[in-house]
């Protein structure tokens, strides 16, 4: 059973969610939040396996409550919701630790497939997406130089290439066709870069890819 919270200061909306999941037999609202305060509250007491996050409300908003839960509630995921596709928020709840986002707009099947995938730790979106929302902000990205970064050296050489690659927008058969391994050899790898980087998935690579000065736009 999926277990969720729903943070969003609009309660028709709220109410819209609640009905979507509790008709499905895999998930269960274990709570809704108003305001951002309140969400990061509610995450810390009922450890939701899923938090949907609007950004925009009252008091903490959606970004810093992001930011708490991820600190405090390591294994709640954080599915922003934002007004559009790629918009300067969505960029924000990434670095914040979310592992990804969704516009308000999107499908019903299409927002549960989503939870689903994010509750058994997979990418709620794909890297090209995530590439292509810091591509449009990088601006806004201060980067160091890839040397200063200490994790860097635990990498293998191995390693390395398939952080660039992912952080690059490649799926992991893409990366593996283009290193020449096996699609198990990259899952393999890419869970190592996540386990030495500290990393809590490709979302976090390719932010950190960008940040560290490893790749520029």
């Amino acid at each position: 059973m999926i277990r969720l919270l729903i943070a969003d200061d609009e309660s028709l909306l709220r109410l819209a969610f609640r009905m979507v999941f509790e008709a499905e037999p895999d998930m269960e609202v274990a709570g809704e939040a108003g305001e951002g305060e309140e969400a990061a509250r509610m995450a810390r007491q009922l450890r939701p396996d899923v938090v949907l996050m609007d950004v925009r409300m009252p008091g903490l908003d959606g970004i810093e409550a992001t930011r708490r839960i991820v600190r405090d509630c390591p294994r709640s995921r954080v599915l922003i919701l934002t007004t559009f596709d790629l918009d300067e928020y969505a960029f924000a709840g990434l670095k914040a630790g979310a592992v990804g986002f969704l516009p308000k707009n999107t499908r019903p099947a299409e927002l549960l497939s989503a939870i689903r995938h994010v509750a058994a730790g997979e990418a709620a979106l794909s890297p090209r997406v995530t590439r292509r929302l810091l591509e449009r902000f990088a601006p806004q990205l201060t980067p160091g130089a890839p040397e200063r970064d200490e994790r860097l050296a635990q990498l293998t050489s191995r390693e390395h290439e398939v952080l660039l690659q992912v952080a690059r927008g490649l799926s992991n058969a893409e990366v593996a066709a283009a290193l020449h391994l096996a699609e198990a050899t990259v899952k393999t790898h890419l869970s190592r870069v996540l386990l030495k980087l500290g990393l809590r998935d490709r979302a976090q690579v390719v932010v950190f890819a960008y940040e560290s000065g490893l790749i520029r736009g």
